[in-house]
């Protein structure tokens, strides 16, 4: 598997304006699936101005969410990820000052029927179970990013 941890996509389209400092919005995928994010990256692309980070574990997430830069408005994860799960990697962003009110969707396989109840408690904006519609989670990401659903 490539690693994706320091890929940015723009979406080639104009960068609409926002708060954030002019920076386009960034959205961070984090899922050790190629295809899954792929899928995902592919989707996210359609929205105009998007930049797309991909992370192929939890602990190559953090390290990007920490680094200096333009922040990352939104982060799309999946749970279940060798070494540290989404769980905790949710878990230690709602920790960590500067990161804790990032919007969080998660995207899992995970067949728990207690996992969207845990999720919600970790305070995420949207839960999506695979298999998923990429069409479902870009339109919740936009109204995450335009602020009308946080």
């Amino acid at each position: 598997m490539r690693d994706n941890s320091e890929m940015l996509v723009d979406g080639g389209n104009t960068p609409q304006a926002h708060a954030h400092g002019g920076d386009p919005p960034a959205v961070l995928i984090v899922e050790d699936s190629e295809n899954s994010a792929s899928m995902l990256e592919i989707a996210f692309l359609r929205i105009p101005g998007l930049s797309v980070l991909l992370a192929s574990s939890a602990f190559e997430a953090l390290r990007i969410l920490r680094r200096p830069g333009p922040a990352v408005r939104a982060i799309v994860t999946d749970l279940n990820m060798p070494r540290m799960d989404g769980f905790e990697m949710i878990r230690e962003i709602r920790e960590d000052r500067a990161l804790s009110s990032t919007p969080i969707i998660v995207v899992s396989a995970d067949t728990d029927p207690s996992t969207p109840e845990r999720v919600a408690r970790l305070g995420v904006s949207a839960f999506f179970p695979k298999p998923y519609s990429p069409a479902q989670v870009t339109r919740k990401l936009e109204q995450i990013l335009d602020g009308t659903n946080q």
